[in-house]
């Protein structure tokens, strides 16, 4: 889908990976909430970010519940359909400058989509911000990897680095942040990730002492 953006829209923006730990600059408004329909998976390269060309790590994109089918095979989780994040409405003064900001930090493979964003009000699930922007990595683009055994995942997250740092603390940083959201706040996947690294540092701290 190809989003239009209006002159009089305001420009809001939902986070779901990094954005919700590093916020995009001149935010008015923050607003915590989910996604219905999609997944959230460490199926994208990262080539520029917490990797590199030669020795890509992962990191998480969007899919549509339906299509993730096609590549569930190793995927523990397949059904998981909520996605917590941020919406964030940044200060029309800059919008411009934060969209072409956003354009780059986001520019291996994502591409804009508009989703409406759900929170619990009174205890019902509501659509509190509707048609806000998303970057979501669709499964033609060209970092996309699909499903991988979460030991595979995991060892490949662990041990790659980038210009934007550690792999492995971009999964800590994210895991932390969606606790944060809200009690309800809750990715399986994610959560199993976080686990087997946490074990892979303490392998790997067991043998630096023996």
């Amino acid at each position: 889908m190809t989003v239009t953006v209006l002159v009089n829209d305001p420009y809001i923006v939902f986070g779901y990976g990094s954005l919700i730990f590093r916020p995009p600059p001149h935010v008015v408004k923050e607003i915590p909430g989910f996604l219905r329909g999609y997944v959230r998976r460490f199926a994208q390269k990262s080539h520029d970010h917490r990797g590199t060309p030669k020795s890509p790590g992962r990191v998480v994109t969007l899919v549509h519940q339906e299509d993730w089918a096609e590549f569930s095979g190793a995927d523990l989780f397949p059904h998981e359909d909520v996605v917590w994040g941020v919406a964030f409405t940044i200060d029309p003064a800059h919008a411009a400058e934060v969209r072409a900001y956003l354009d780059y930090r986001e520019k291996d493979g994502y591409t804009l989509e508009r989703v409406d964003v759900y929170g619990l009000v009174d205890g019902q699930e509501t659509i509190v911000m509707p048609g806000a922007e998303c970057y979501v990595g669709r499964n033609d683009n060209p970092s996309f990897i699909g499903s991988e055994p979460l030991e595979a995942l995991a060892d490949t997250i662990w041990h790659a680095a980038g210009p934007s740092g550690r792999n492995k603390d971009y999964v800590y940083n994210l895991a932390a942040a969606v606790r944060a959201l809200a009690p309800e706040a809750y990715d399986s996947h994610l959560f199993a990730l976080e686990v087997r690294l946490r074990e892979l540092d303490c392998a790997s701290t067991g043998l630096a002492e023996s």
